[in-house]
């Protein structure tokens, strides 16, 4: 009797497996869901999510225009941490450049450089940084601090003995945030990827829930379009997130302390875009979903690879040069860039157009898709 029992027991779970592996086979996006997203997260959290900072584009001004000076610069731009970004002959001009994104960082020698080094006196060279980024502003200090010592050390070799000690020393300003308070690039950055992942998991969610409740063919036999039906499921969901905007400024503001230095329209507007992607994102993965489950799986894969890829965590700097011009392609990196560039250096929209003409671009084409499918499935 005893092994009467565990004979059926076998058999039952031998047919209960090859049911769900069937079951599997058959739902190809089930499996895929399973296997894919997975892997790709754990590639792209080994390149992007990396602690370590190279190739910082390095602005010079070199005033001295001495040997000397050329030597200091060559120590600077053949480091793996720093890149030649161009010469300047105007603080000005290199400050703007740093607020416009261009450049990371500044090196200003001054004219007595070659003078003050033969004479053995102590002198400053100034070092600029955009600490909007404040874990790469203090990390790029420290190279830049490790360089200047390996220069002092072979003046000091060089140096006949009893002569002065020779030494550079540094004058280090941290732009548009000289706290380096690092909550204020985190919180402006993870802004966008709420945005993104709120609004595609409410939008993908609603939509499910109105297909499996049967409310969808409902409004079908009204008289009313498929483009009225769309804007209807649309619009709250746009205002309800709008709100969460309107909240998350707050905090930002009143627990993150957050500077608001440029037009907080700007920054509206900019959400406001974001939000639109989010939707478009939900509704086009609920297109191609049955479940609320799968819904859920499919955004796995769509929203932590964005969020990754976003600079909003960690610098798109310290990625392989060959992921950055990936990140071109994400709504949620043109809105960090909007975002800090507004609250943090005060820009405006001549300097932050191209970002703004980008989310408008992921907008429509994300909306369009959505509709369109959205439509499709309605038909």
């Amino acid at each position: 009797m005893k092994k009467f029992r565990e004979h059926d027991f076998w058999d039952r779970l031998r047919a209960l497996l090859k049911k769900e592996f069937n079951q599997l086979r058959r739902d190809r996006r089930f499996a895929v869901a399973l296997i894919v997203p997975p892997t790709l997260q754990m590639l792209l959290f080994g390149f992007a999510l990396n602690s370590d900072v190279s190739n910082l584009r390095l602005g010079i001004i070199d005033d001295s225009r001495s040997p000397e000076s050329r030597e200091l610069i060559a120590s600077f731009t053949e480091s793996k941490s720093f890149r030649h970004a161009g010469m300047f002959v105007d603080s000005k001009e290199l400050e703007a450049q740093i607020s416009r994104g261009k450049l990371d960082a500044g090196l200003v020698i001054p004219y007595n450089f070659a003078d003050r080094i033969l004479r053995g006196t102590p002198l400053n060279v100034q070092l600029l940084f955009n600490a909007v980024n404040a874990n790469t502003a203090a990390i790029g200090t420290g190279y830049a601090q490790g360089i200047l010592q390996t220069y002092n050390i072979g003046l000091n070799a060089g140096a006949m003995r009893g002569s002065s000690l020779r030494r550079i020393t540094t004058r280090t300003a941290f732009l548009y945030n000289p706290g380096l308070i690092s909550s204020w690039f985190i919180v402006t950055g993870t802004f966008g990827v709420l945005l993104i992942l709120n609004g595609s998991l409410v939008a993908s969610t609603a939509m499910i829930k109105e297909r499996e409740a049967g409310t969808v063919e409902q409004l079908l036999m009204t008289p009313a379009g498929t483009t009225e039906i769309i804007l209807a499921k649309i619009t709250p969901l746009f205002v309800f997130l709008m709100c969460t905007v309107l909240l998350a400024v707050a905090l930002m503001r009143f627990v993150f302390d957050v500077p608001m230095r440029g037009n907080l329209l700007l920054v509206l507007g900019a959400a406001a875009l974001c939000t639109l992607c989010g939707i478009g994102i939900g509704t086009f993965v609920a297109t191609f979903t049955r479940s609320a489950q799968q819904a859920q799986l499919m955004s796995f894969f769509v929203n932590p690879p964005l969020a990754t890829l976003s600079g909003s965590l960690a610098p798109i700097e310290a990625m392989p040069q060959w992921l950055q011009p990936v990140t071109v392609f994400n709504p949620i990196r043109h809105f960090g860039i909007i975002s800090r560039g507004t609250l943090l250096k005060g820009a405006g929209l001549d300097i932050l157009w191209p970002h703004f003409l980008a989310l408008i671009a992921f907008t429509l084409v994300l909306v369009s898709l959505s509709v369109w499918r959205f439509r499709k499935q309605l038909g």
